[in-house]
């Protein structure tokens, strides 16, 4: 009999839950730096109860959203913009290849100095952090377009926008959507990471707090939020994803299967 896949993943947790409360327990580490799930279950319950998370939460939310927004929406414009023009691609490939491996984190002293501890601090490197997830999706999927398809369309008369929107769309639309998902948990990353080192709002500022107090229960709560979170975000990503791409193979076959 063939045992589902949620079951395993309960079982999975329920393991991982019980040997972290066994493990402070039985002395093997120190439980003051390593809290048992009850203990952190007990501060979550806390934190859920107060308004100062709540409204951390919506920060960290707000730059999550607005810089995903940005990043995506100028990933793709330039994408389409760059293999539309070829002298483009040819101009701008030694400079994105320069760009690209820069760690957003190394650019926090810059954000610092232009922003202090605002908002665009941690849009500025959440936007950039995003924004190469989705534009190298976007070069990979309009070269993937069937040189034949193009060709055809080109026979029938079609512009260069109207073979954009019927025949490169298409074939890039489940490349963008793999670059949306994947920034979407690189956005996340990157808002919680700026509020923990530049200090701004959020969730990652609360858990820069509870450290410096001592509250480890409160800090491995909040941890916890950010995990939740983040796995809130992927599987809506997914479901976006299917939705987006209901006409395609890929999605037809899984949803077969």
């Amino acid at each position: 009999m063939r045992i589902p896949n949620f079951a395993l993943g309960a079982a999975g947790l329920a393991t991982f839950l019980a040997l972290g409360e066994a493990v402070p327990r039985l002395g093997l580490v120190d439980a003051d730096y390593f809290s048992p799930p009850s203990r952190i279950a007990g501060a979550l319950r806390e934190e859920l109860g107060d308004a100062a998370f709540w409204s951390a939460l919506g920060d960290t939310l707000t730059g999550w959203v607005i810089g995903l927004g940005i990043a995506s929406g100028a990933a793709v414009l330039c994408g389409l913009l760059i293999t539309v023009v070829p002298f483009l691609r040819q101009v701008t490939a030694s400079t994105i290849e320069f760009l690209r491996p820069i760690p957003s984190v190394a650019l926090i002293p810059l954000a610092v100095l232009l922003y202090g501890s605002e908002l665009r601090s941690v849009l500025l490197l959440v936007v950039y952090a995003s924004f190469w997830q989705v534009l190298i999706q976007v070069l990979y999927g309009v070269q993937d377009v069937d040189p034949v398809a193009d060709e055809t369309a080109r026979s029938y008369g079609l512009g260069t926008w109207a073979r954009i929107r019927h025949v490169t769309w298409p074939t890039a639309l489940p490349y963008v959507m793999t670059g949306i998902r994947l920034a979407a948990a690189v956005a996340l990353v990157l808002a919680i990471t700026a509020e923990l080192v530049i200090g701004a709002p959020g969730l990652g500022s609360l858990i820069a707090v509870a450290q410096a107090s001592q509250a480890v229960p409160d800090m491995y709560a909040l941890i916890t939020v950010t995990g939740a979170l983040g796995l809130l975000i992927n599987l809506g990503a997914r479901a976006v994803e299917r939705r987006a791409l209901a006409w395609h193979q890929s999605v037809r076959g899984e949803t077969v299967l």
